[in-house]
């Protein structure tokens, strides 16, 4: 089982997309060395480089979000409302 709770798949969409455009801008780019297709290497590896610090920041400043938010509103439900599904205990609605 997965604990991962990504409903509106945020990543899958702007994360992975966001990843691909940096790889693949980095490789089809306009330079002056050819090596890697188009860009060369310099602009690749700094692609990549921007890539993983721009992931870390992004990692952990959601992380750290996350915790503050869960420590003044806690983030998830009981198990009873989950098993009860989120209608009835959140909204008060009955089919």
């Amino acid at each position: 089982m997965k604990k991962i709770d990504d409903t509106l798949d945020v990543f899958a969409c702007h994360g992975v997309g966001g990843i691909m455009g940096m790889i693949l801008t980095a490789i089809f780019a306009k330079g002056e060395n050819a090596s890697l297709l188009h860009g060369g290497w310099n602009i690749f590896g700094h692609h990549m480089i921007v890539l993983i610090l721009v992931s870390s920041f992004t990692f952990c400043g959601a992380y750290l979000l996350f915790k503050i938010t869960n420590t003044i509103i806690p983030l998830r439900v009981s198990e009873i409302s989950e098993e009860l599904g989120l209608d009835l205990p959140q909204h008060d609605e009955k089919f």
